[in-house]
């Protein structure tokens, strides 16, 4: 029986068959993305450490942050008071969008590997990871903003909370956006964690808060970093949001009593006062694009050189 077996595989081997040839997914684009946003929501939604203790650690932070800023006032000292609780908002709060850069990494390997065997596209894990996790960053944005926004008793006016939130929400999505790219490029965790703080930490530096817009160094600083950084548009959009409309005591001598916020967040924080507030949103909605497409080009990129080896 053994003898047998052996000389019909012998001779099955010596038959000419068709090539094996490797297949990718025969899944529609669409079918593909769909999939991919469903997994990748539960993943997110199971996994503790991606947003739930964010959430939990935002929470915290803007109770703190409303209390010390509790009820600013419409005081000459509420001008700096406020220009500093935007800032920390703008820069510290999105900074810590790097806390789920863990779990994307994990999330990086497992999309290598059904890369490189053909499950899916690069645009579907893509849209995916961006569909799926939209509602967790309305949710870390909306709560802990609402708790800082309403306890310092920021403008009056639905449609300025509003503004707050989307742009805290688009500068999550953007960080999140940012440490992709990491990702791409450096896979260990930690060092990932590194280069995305000292990116961060770069930007908050020539956001125009810690040194104003006409005091930075103009070479390499001003042009181009200042318009690089994300904190430019985020901080300006805020100041906009916030003193457009009031009025303040002037508590400088001589000049006139009140001091409009116009002109406090022209000449106090430098503002370009060229286009509305609408188009710093807009500005970092397209830097959120940017980003996930440097995305895409890295890992095609990526693929193109490893066919090659």
């Amino acid at each position: 029986m053994a003898k047998h077996v052996l000389a019909r595989v012998a001779d099955i081997s010596k038959g000419e068959g068709e090539a094996l040839t490797k297949k990718g997914s025969q899944a529609s684009f669409f079918t593909q993305a769909s999939v991919l946003t469903r997994r990748s929501f539960v993943n997110m939604y199971r996994d503790l450490g991606y947003y739930w203790l964010r959430l939990g650690i935002y929470i915290a932070l803007c109770v703190c942050v409303g209390t010390i800023f509790f009820d600013i006032g419409h005081n000459f000292g509420s001008i700096q008071a406020r220009g500093s609780m935007l800032m920390f908002v703008a820069a510290f709060l999105t900074f810590m969008a790097i806390g789920g850069f863990p779990s994307f990494v994990e999330d990086m390997k497992i999309f290598g590997r059904e890369r490189l065997n053909g499950h899916y596209s690069v645009g579907a894990y893509e849209i995916g990871n961006t569909i799926s996790s939209t509602p967790y960053l309305l949710l870390i944005s909306l709560i802990p903003g609402a708790i800082a926004y309403y306890l310092a008793r920021l403008q009056d006016g639905a449609e300025y909370f509003i503004y707050f939130a989307l742009v805290l929400f688009v500068c999550m999505m953007l960080v999140e956006s940012l440490m992709m790219i990491v990702a791409s490029l450096i896979p260990d965790f930690l060092m990932g964690i590194i280069t995305g703080a000292g990116i961060q930490g770069v930007m908050m530096l020539n956001g125009g808060f810690f040194r104003l817009p006409n005091d930075l160094p103009k070479p390499f600083w001003k042009y181009p970093m200042y318009y690089i950084a994300f904190h430019k548009y985020a901080n300006q959009g805020f100041y906009k949001n916030e003193f457009e409309g009031l009025t303040f005591p002037n508590g400088l001598v001589g000049g006139s009593p009140t001091i409009t916020g116009e002109k406090i967040f022209s000449e106090t924080w430098q503002v370009e006062m060229g286009y509305s507030k609408w188009v710093d949103l807009a500005i970092l909605l397209g830097m959120v694009v940017l980003y996930r497409l440097m995305f895409l080009g890295i890992i095609k990129f990526s693929e193109n050189v490893m066919k090659k080896k």
